[in-house]
């Protein structure tokens, strides 16, 4: 008999001994047998008629059945009225050496017969084991021996039969039990979670509503070189820092410098020391603010003071002029409650928090964000700043948002014309069936246009694509996905135009002043994001060397793991009670682990088809082409007319300094001139496929990261990372400068969002560049700072801003990928291209002196 082979007749005879024997203790096999005189194939036992000689040449001693205990390993003769035959002995068989040996022929498969059929006798199946060892020397052995197995057998399969009906109906209520405590554990969990989540909500919403808006009202002033203005604060008693917003035409971007004509503002306090003494007045902080020589702009610079003491604190505004005159000021201040180190360690344990939630999953990331801003809030009141509605709504940048939910319905009406099918099978053609070169072809070209186009701009439209292409392919868009996005991170560092944080820096006038234009920092940056790309391709493909890219696994694979199943759970049933069903279940368990041998080739094979070329791609793509055409060709034509027109735009936009239309604008634009164009009457479907889960993210992230830096976390890591850069020696201290900078806004980019990290960071690195004792130049920290806040995007889900488009539009298809597993595949990426990215800055600046 075959193990693959389903005997249905013995399974109901099996069903049927076991339904009409019960398990008992007291007993052994000759009793549990006998008690049961209809019990099916029972009157078939009888006595060997060789027995007494086959003992005798055995020299076996004889004694009689009923002067000894009948052992459950004994076989015991019935009659037919069911009544116990008296035997003159007992034989002993060597069963071990039986089952130890193994058979020679090692070779399994899964259709190897495990146990032969012997004989088959009034209906019941009775099996041999075969094995050349187990002989005798005696011809009646030879005889009766597979009379006698069968026999021994029957009553083996009924005792452990009976056993396992026991264990099996223990097993069943113990496999009850456990799943009824997990479920309540479950419900506990999930109790406590939501509980604590609504506490914690209500008190910070109890904080943030106790707490008033302590903003001052501006305070209009004129200066001169010969009047000033002085103003007494007596009121700073529970207060530890002292917050002063300064209104007037001051340089914008560049701070602490003196110029010919500038603003100086003195902060002093006095301390009551001695009783009946005249207040020493002690001068603190001298704050100096250059004056631009367009006297009608205004310019809101803010400041906040750590005092020393509680004493009554003196301001003083005076202008140094080169000519007579005044200069219009406004003023306001306002009072914090704590020092700036309590205020960084709250925010860091707000971050902390929000990522624990994204990383546990415990809530949607959108609501992990929203749960982070209202701490922040909170925590911002308690300080004694809490902001007004207008300035939280201020805090959101508008702009990225309508960039987004333009280009979202633009793509949604796209996808109705069936474009994004049509390039799938496409670029499956022009990979010639190989799946890796498929995937290297989509990430260049992502990473390309991400030079040009903003890298939200050009995730919204390949994720489509690529989602498409791998249903059509039987593949996981996810793997597939990580890795564009991926790219397309890398790919933005290339130009001016392709990240945010690039084009946060070559915006700022005192960097063109410099020569970092356009041109100059695209020129830089191209030849290292090169190297970057040409080393991340190599270790991308190391990282996916055992994932698992295809969706589904063959029809043979799947059946073989369906087989090995079944066996071992065969194996786990039997009872090894005996030594005869020890060995039985010793050998399916070797059948399982030859099935395991053989599903691990057949998977080695099925991986390797990966890098394979497919031999039937020219097939697949005739049918791929039937099944997958343009289904709106008008349609598909305005499309593409006013995506080209978007994207021309784009380009305009960033080169044409006549065209007053921001992104966001002409995302709008594009949307609305479309959606005219289409005749689009079911509005519905349209918002529908629009990422509003991903826009809520967006805003409630830009208003923690506001408060967060409103909380001087950002300030912190830019004060202490120019203070480690000042302590080290003068001879190594550009390519600490430059290590150091790159991997923190590496590191500090992966964690929160890189567009207000590094506009704090560039004010920084401008002030530490122009101090005489650290004698840096501004460029290598430029360089280092962009390089640092582009790669280091992709160290986590939230890390950039195409990150977690990508999520969202995949999450919709139902492919949504968790924190944890992008942060396995990204967070290694970034160290590599970081590492690349930081050997080609140190080679060119502090090697080959390329500084100027």
């Amino acid at each position: 008999m075959y193990l693959d082979n389903k005997d249905d007749s013995t399974i109901s005879r099996q069903q049927e001994m076991e339904l009409n024997q019960t398990p008992s203790h007291e007993t052994g096999l000759s009793a549990t047998v006998a008690s049961k005189p209809g019990t099916r194939s029972c009157n078939e036992l009888r006595l060997l008629r060789e027995y007494h000689g086959m003992v005798a040449s055995l020299g076996e001693p004889q004694m009689l059945c009923e002067n000894r205990a009948i052992g459950e390993d004994d076989c015991v003769a019935l009659g037919k009225d069911f009544t116990q035959v008296p035997i003159q002995g007992r034989y002993h068989f060597n069963f071990s050496k039986l089952f130890s040996s193994r058979s020679r022929n090692t070779c399994f498969t899964e259709k190897t017969p495990l146990l032969k059929v012997s004989s088959e006798e009034n209906g019941l199946l009775c099996m041999a084991i075969h094995n050349p060892d187990f002989t005798t020397d005696d011809d009646s052995w030879d005889n009766s021996s597979a009379e006698f197995e069968q026999r021994f057998q029957l009553g083996s399969e009924m005792t452990s039969l009976s056993r396992s009906a026991s264990s099996e109906k223990y097993e069943i209520l113990d496999n009850l039990h456990a799943k009824f405590n997990l479920s309540k554990m479950r419900c506990c969990l999930k109790f406590l979670k939501v509980s604590g989540l609504f506490i914690f909500v209500v008190v910070c919403s109890v904080l943030f509503g106790i707490y008033p808006d302590q903003g001052m009202s501006w305070q209009m002033l004129a200066v001169s070189p010969l009047e000033s203005f002085s103003m007494n604060l007596t009121d700073f008693h529970d207060s530890a820092l002292l917050r002063l917003d300064l209104g007037g035409p001051f340089v914008a971007d560049v701070e602490d410098e003196q110029t010919e004509e500038y603003i100086l503002v003195q902060i002093s306090q006095t301390e009551d020391a001695v009783p009946r003494r005249r207040h020493q007045q002690q001068v603190v902080y001298n704050w100096s603010l250059p004056l631009s020589s367009r006297r009608n702009q205004q310019i809101i610079t803010t400041r906040t003071f750590q005092m020393p003491n509680r004493g009554t604190i003196f301001i003083n505004i005076q202008a140094f002029l080169q000519e007579p005159g005044s200069v219009p000021l406004s003023m306001k201040h306002q009072y914090l409650h704590a020092n700036i180190e309590a205020q960084v360690t709250i925010a860091s344990i707000i971050l902390v928090g929000v990522y624990v939630l994204i990383i546990l999953e415990i809530v949607h990331r959108t609501l992990a964000a929203m749960l982070g801003s209202l701490a922040a809030l909170a925590a911002l009141a308690a300080v004694g700043e809490r902001p007004s509605m207008v300035k939280v709504v201020e805090w959101i940048d508008y702009e990225t948002l309508a960039l987004l939910f333009g280009m979202m319905v633009l793509v949604a009406i796209f996808s109705e014309t069936g474009f994004f099918d049509y390039c799938a099978v496409k670029a499956y053609r022009f990979s010639r069936g190989k799946v890796w070169a498929m995937i290297t072809l989509l990430c260049l070209i992502a990473a390309i246009l991400s030079a040009f186009l903003d890298n939200v701009t050009t995730m919204l439209l390949f994720t489509p694509v690529t989602i498409r292409l791998c249903e059509v392919l039987n593949l996981d868009p996810r793997h597939v996905l990580i890795a564009e996005v991926i790219f397309t991170n890398i790919g933005g560092a290339a130009t001016a135009v392709g990240d945010p944080p690039n084009v946060i820096i070559v915006s700022k006038q005192e960097l063109r002043k410099e020569g970092l234009d356009f041109a100059a920092f695209t020129g830089h940056m191209f030849v290292g994001i090169c190297l970057v790309v040409l080393v991340s391709f190599p270790f991308l493909r190391l990282l996916y060397w055992n994932k698992k890219l295809y969706n589904k696994e063959p029809s043979e694979i799947v059946e073989l793991k369906h087989e090995i199943y079944v066996w071992r759970l065969t194996a786990q049933r039997i009872n090894p009670a005996s030594r005869e069903e020890t060995a039985v279940k010793c050998l399916l368990m070797q059948k399982v682990l030859t099935l395991e041998m053989l599903l691990r080739k057949k998977l080695r094979t099925f991986h390797k088809q990966i890098s394979q070329e497919d031999k039937n791609w020219e097939t697949n793509i005739q049918e791929l082409q039937k099944k997958h055409r343009i289904t709106d060709k008008i349609l598909l034509i305005k499309c593409l007319t006013v995506l080209g027109c978007v994207i021309l735009m784009f380009f305009l936009n960033s080169f044409v300094p006549g065209v007053y239309l921001d992104l966001g604008w002409i995302a709008i634009l594009g949307a609305i001139w479309l959606l005219v164009l289409a005749d689009i009457h079911d509005f519905e479907m349209i918002l529908n496929r629009v990422e509003w889960a991903t826009l809520l993210f967006f805003a409630a992230l830009f208003v923690l990261m506001e408060a967060l830096a409103h909380l001087h976390l950002i300030d912190y890591i830019g004060e202490q990372t120019a203070l480690l850069i000042k302590v080290v020696p003068e001879e190594q201290r550009l390519a600490v400068a430059i290590i150091l900078v790159l991997w923190v806004s590496a590191l500090a980019s992966s964690v929160i969002d890189n567009i207000p990290f590094t506009a704090t960071m560039i004010p920084v690195l401008l002030n530490l560049s122009k101090d005489p004792d650290v004698n840096l130049p501004m460029k290598p920290l430029i360089f280092s700072l962009a390089m640092g806040a582009c790669l280091g995007g992709n160290g986590t889900l939230i890390g950039a801003s195409a990150n977690v488009v990508c999520a969202g539009i995949a999450e919709q298809h139902g492919y949504g990928f968790s924190f944890m597993e992008f942060f396995r595949l990204g967070f290694p990426m970034m160290i590599v291209s970081c590492t690349i990215g930081m050997c080609y800055l140190l080679v060119a600046h502090v090697v080959v002196g390329w500084n100027s």
